[in-house]
């Protein structure tokens, strides 16, 4: 799709910039934001800086959360004879911010789109933390609200994932705290101002981390890593009893016995006998 020896074709071009290090921004990047026909940035003051560092004179266009549909709908019909670079105000767009709106529009009208790899501070701080990395959910800022945020936490409480988090230094504390309440004291990491000057990450339990961050809120981008829950406890005998009498309500003892045994992960033969026993 590019053609950087003269110009961009054009299209729709997803640009990912540093999340701190300017240094991170790649060749190919910094080249399409010199040649592209119009940027399309969340914050145009933290993006000049950005474009100074590539090189980069092109005009820009602020397109963020609060962006009407006419907007969007002039950035596609623009797409038709120009190149429109999409650029974040920090790593990969897409990535909790609005752009997909304007990638998924761009697909439906026909519009060629092309993605440049780069920096995505929930992969950096994956890659921090210690914790597993087979399997993750990105749940990006948890909703302000105790109630709602709750809500979110136990959506996901049973998922056998890492899930990553954006938070921000007054909120973090309390959202460690819920964090402990509805997920399990779990082990997590906080990644902190990834791959600037001070750049940290603490391990913990999430009740030990909240009680770190309660007194002395931390400043800058912040990722929290929580682990996945521990493997859960073996079913107790009461537990099998009461599973078998709500199979035997609606399944032959054999059926009752194999339901529960897959469920619970017990023994079909013993479990087909005690359902035996309670259906006597």
């Amino acid at each position: 799709m590019e053609t950087l020896g003269s110009r961009l074709e054009p299209g729709l071009y997803i640009v990912a910039g540093p999340i701190g290090n300017l240094a991170d921004l790649t060749p190919r990047a910094a080249a399409i934001l010199r040649a592209a026909d119009v940027i399309a940035v969340e914050d145009t003051r933290v993006s000049a800086r950005l474009l100074r560092h590539a090189g980069s004179d092109r005009p820009m266009i602020p397109y963020h959360d609060h962006s009407s549909d006419t907007l969007r709908a002039r950035l596609i019909e623009r797409m038709a004879a120009e190149s429109v670079a999409l650029l974040s105000d920090a790593g990969t767009p897409l990535i909790s911010d609005p752009g997909y709106k304007l990638v998924r529009d761009a697909r439906i009208a026909g519009r060629a789109v092309t993605t440049l790899p780069g920096p995505s501070a929930a992969i950096a701080a994956l890659t921090l933390s210690g914790l597993p990395t087979d399997r993750f959910l990105f749940m990006g800022f948890l909703p302000s609200k105790a109630k709602a945020r709750g809500d979110a936490l136990d959506e996901v409480a049973g998922l056998r994932a890492t899930l990553v988090f954006y938070e921000s230094g007054p909120r973090l504390s309390e959202s460690l705290s819920a964090m402990a309440a509805h997920l399990g004291d779990r082990d997590a990491a906080v990644c902190r101002e990834i791959s600037k000057a001070f750049e940290e990450t603490v391990t913990g339990t999430l009740t030990d981390l909240a009680a770190r961050y309660a007194d002395a809120p931390p400043r800058g981008e912040i990722v929290v890593i929580v682990g996945p829950p521990g493997e859960a406890p073996p079913a107790s005998e009461e537990d099998a009893d009461a599973a078998l009498r709500e199979a035997l309500t609606r399944l032959p003892v054999s059926k009752a016995a194999g339901e529960v045994a897959k469920k619970l992960g017990l023994d079909r033969r013993a479990l087909y006998a005690r359902a035996m026993e309670l259906k006597g």
